[in-house]
């Protein structure tokens, strides 16, 4: 028992430290216990997310595939099933309603490059990310983290989940404002275009979903948008709205990915480019990989063994149900002229056409499913065909490929053969060609379309490996065509002349195309890696390096290489060209009785003899571009060669002998009065002008007068020269200044011209020039360019100032060397 003492030294321990609380203790009085007052419990907050069956009505409009889509009360829902979450889908999107003026193409055009997305569930939403496969690691390495958190993906939509799917293995969410609404990824217009045209926004009450459906590996969403526009819109101006009809593809990608093949600029295909964060370089380095279709032998041992061997997956090409009947069999030989070129690369049957099956044959069949590569045929008076092909972003690997075939490509075809061929070919004399005919120019042009949905770009550079006067050779073009590529532009052969005995005159798939076939396409099953195929293909390369018959080349800005240009063929653009204009003044003659067609106006002969002008002028571009060209070879450390070569000085000089004799000496053979007199009211002379104006001031381009004179800072009295050029160019313009002749109205509008261009060098405005592979822009001013251009005009003035008092002349010339002198004081003055 505790002391007395002890309780009370407690107790007042207690006091000073907690009086209060020892009261309550010692002195408190028991209260009455209060009953617990119960809280509410919390109102929970009603879900939005609704039962299936009530969202999805017996009323639904729905279809399944990839993922399945629903129409209800107006409404459009995307049902997508949650083990696609997280997938990565690639949406395409193409224009699907052709506006006139909109852009070249029309119906079946991509508005904007392949994207690739992901849907991702968040809480009660559905979010749209947008992938990028720009910037790529591997996932092993430790790079891979700080890859994704420096490209994190935006988000470009988000959608409420309006319900559940059976069981909930799925998420239903409204996507009728997406695609009525102005969403950049899945646009029309470019911010180029809403420029141009004055676009402003998309009006939402006037745009509206056409229809949803979904296959088993993709979903299509057609769709109108509507845009707020003004005066400046492509079609209808008067409306100041601009509707465009969408197709938007939403794609999956293939599971297992397919191994990449490098890029190699030596052989070309199209490609994609990634900045590889894993790869041991010292920067940011990227790697290119190659747009090709996945093709894996059935039998690998056999394949081994050097036996053609059938693909797992062969390539198929259904042409369209719509095309008329009578060209189908020519675009199905189309597409199986390409057969021998993947024999090459070992495999048979690789490549098939097909029609496409009846409703009565596969109700379920569309040409929209992406199990299906379709030749699309499309009525628009567009004059083209196009072959683009979509990709998985991630390898290159070819999915599908939509050939876009222009009803009104025959009229160019006609063209083409009719100017081209017509001196030496029967069968091309008449407005309108035999079925059999268009059926073969028909079938050229869909081989050459298949080439590029098989990856190859076009190769310009393939002409010119076959000589001038091999292509008049009945024997060499009849195994060989007109150039070792059909993905050339090297149409028909306008080089043969009558009595040669040539009757191939189509280009055709050629050597270079099943190398490069074998190059994309040979499967390699001992090999590991890409790397140890690039090891292999390289080799493959350099044994046929040097061969031009092997050679890539493309077409720059300017056409700077003049063995890499469209619409020429052989290896020399003069020799072609003389051989060309030799057939252009044979068909000119006859264009009337060749075109004429009893209660028909004279269209069909306009037409035609505008196309002779542009012929001509071709010609005149080919040759041009020899003058200060650079050749461009693509080579590696391996071939320790030269990449850039100038055009040999003689060849430059023969240029513009060419030049002088066929365009500036005025083509009178062009001026054929019995064509003028039923075409046109007057305009000859404008024309003439206008050709030898235009190649007048491109040889006088200032980028070119630049390569110029570095060629001869380079290479001495080995190159020809900016002071050659003056002097040849002079020489061939004003001849009539030193043979004292009269100069007649075509001469004295060119030497206008050229004083005119000889002006502008003086002027010195800035330009654009080529350094390497590099553009940039530059002024001439403190170079040698306006001193020649001075001095040009000094001696042009001097010489008609001892001209000009020449009794012998006539007044309209000697009123023009009045001029020419007031014009060139006149600039002289203002320098």
């Amino acid at each position: 028992m505790k002391s007395l003492k002890h309780v009370l030294f407690l107790v007042a321990v207690s006091l000073v430290i907690s009086p209060v609380g020892m009261d309550a203790q010692i002195f408190k009085k028991k209260k009455k216990e209060t009953p617990e007052v119960k809280k509410k419990p919390e109102k929970k907050k009603k879900s939005k997310i609704k039962a299936y069956d009530e969202l999805i009505t017996e009323d639904a409009q729905s279809t399944e595939g990839l993922f399945n889509t629903h129409k209800v009360d107006g409404k459009y829902y995307f049902e997508v099933p949650n083990d696609l979450l997280e997938k990565e889908i690639l949406v395409v999107s193409r224009i699907s309603g052709f506006v006139d003026g909109l852009n070249f193409g029309g119906a079946g055009m991509k508005s904007r490059p392949q994207q690739v997305i992901r849907f991702q569930r968040k809480d009660d939403n559905v979010l749209i990310r947008s992938v990028s496969y720009n910037s790529v690691a591997s996932e092993e390495d430790p790079v891979y983290t700080s890859l994704k958190n420096n490209n994190f993906e935006p988000v470009v939509a988000s959608f409420s989940i309006d319900a559940l799917g059976k069981d909930s293995t799925s998420v239903l969410f409204d996507v009728s404002s997406f695609f009525t609404s102005d969403v950049a990824m899945i646009g029309a217009l470019s911010e180029s275009q809403r420029k141009n045209f004055g676009v402003r926004n998309v009006d939402r009450n006037r745009s509206f979903i056409e229809y949803m459906k979904s296959f088993p590996e993709n979903v299509e969403v057609r769709h109108v948008l509507t845009y707020n526009g003004s005066s400046r819109i492509p079609d209808n101006q008067l409306t100041a709205t601009l509707s465009i009809e969408m197709n938007q593809s939403f794609i999956l990608l293939p599971e297992e990915k397919m191994r990449p093949r490098e890029f190699d600029p030596r052989v070309s295909y199209f490609s994609i480019r990634q900045v590889n964060y894993s790869l041991d370089e010292q920067k940011a380095a990227s790697k290119r990989y190659i747009t090709r279709w996945k093709l894996v032998p059935k039998d690998i041992e056999a394949y081994k063994r050097g036996e053609l061997v059938e693909p797992v997956k062969p390539i198929v090409y259904y042409v369209d149900p719509a095309t008329p009947k009578k060209w189908v069999p020519y675009l199905m030989k189309g597409i199986e002229d390409w057969q021998p070129a993947f024999e090459r690369a070992g495999f048979k049957n690789a490549i098939i056409a097909k029609e496409a099956p009846s409703k009565e044959e596969d109700p379920d069949w569309s040409p929209e499913d992406v199990r299906y590569s379709v030749i699309r045929y499309i009525t628009t008076d567009i004059q083209n065909a196009q072959g683009p092909h979509v990709h998985d972003p991630r390898t290159g690997e070819i999915l599908e490929s939509d050939i876009l075939w222009y009803h009104n490509i025959m009229n160019l075809l006609r063209n083409w053969l009719f100017i081209q061929t017509a001196a030496i070919n029967p069968a091309a004399r008449n407005y309108k060609f035999q079925d059999q005919v268009m059926g073969e120019l028909m079938r050229f042009v869909a081989a050459h379309e298949v080439g590029h949905t098989l990856g190859l770009p076009h190769n310009m550079g393939s002409s010119v490996a076959y000589p001038v006067d091999s292509l008049r050779s009945a024997t060499f073009t009849a195994t060989r065509g007109t150039a070792p590529s059909i993905m050339d532009y090297a149409r028909f052969n306008y080089i043969a002349q009558p009595g040669d005995g040539v009757t191939q005159l189509y280009p055709q798939i050629g050597e270079y195309d099943k190398w490069s076939i074998d190059f994309g396409y040979r499967y390699f099953p001992d090999a590991e890696s890409t790397e140890e195929e690039s090891e292999i293909l390289d080799e493959m390369i350099l044994e046929k390096a040097g061969d031009p018959i092997y050679r890539f080349g493309r077409q720059r800005f300017g056409a700077v290489d003049p063995s890499a240009q469209t619409e020429d063929l052989g290896d020399n653009s003069m020799k072609a060209s003389e051989y060309g204009i030799a057939n252009l003044k044979r068909i000119v003659p006859n264009l009337i009785e060749w075109t004429k067609d009893k209660g028909k106006d004279f269209s069909d002969l306009e037409e035609l003899y505008g196309q002779v002008l542009g012929q001509f002028n071709r010609y005149m571009g080919h040759v041009t571009s020899n003058v200060g060209g650079v050749y461009e070879y693509y080579q590696t450390y391996d071939e320790n060669k030269e990449v850039y070569v100038n055009v040999e000085k003689e060849r430059q000089a023969d240029a513009v002998r060419f030049l002088n004799e066929y365009l500036f000496t005025t083509p009178d053979w062009l001026i054929d009065e019995e064509i003028l007199s039923r075409i046109t009211e007057g305009g000859i002379l404008n024309n003439l002008a206008s050709l030898q104006s235009r190649w007048l001031g491109n040889l006088m381009n200032s980028s070119r007068l630049m390569r110029m004179i570095e060629n001869e800072a380079m290479n001495g009295e080995d190159a020809y020269s900016l002071s050659d050029l003056m002097d040849d160019t002079y020489t061939g313009i004003f001849f009539e200044l030193r043979n004292g002749s009269n100069i007649d109205v075509y001469r004295r509008n060119l030497q206008r011209e050229y004083i005119e261009e000889m002006g502008k060098l003086v002027e010195a405005k800035p330009s654009v020039t080529f350094t390497g592979r590099a553009i940039r822009s530059v002024s001439s001013s403190n170079t040698d360019i306006p001193a020649y251009g001075r001095a040009q005009l000094k001696k042009i003035k001097a010489a008609a100032s001892r001209r000009v008092s020449s009794v012998s002349l006539d007044t309209a010339t000697r009123v023009h060397l009045d001029d020419m002198i007031a014009r060139i004081d006149e600039i002289l003055d203002n320098d």
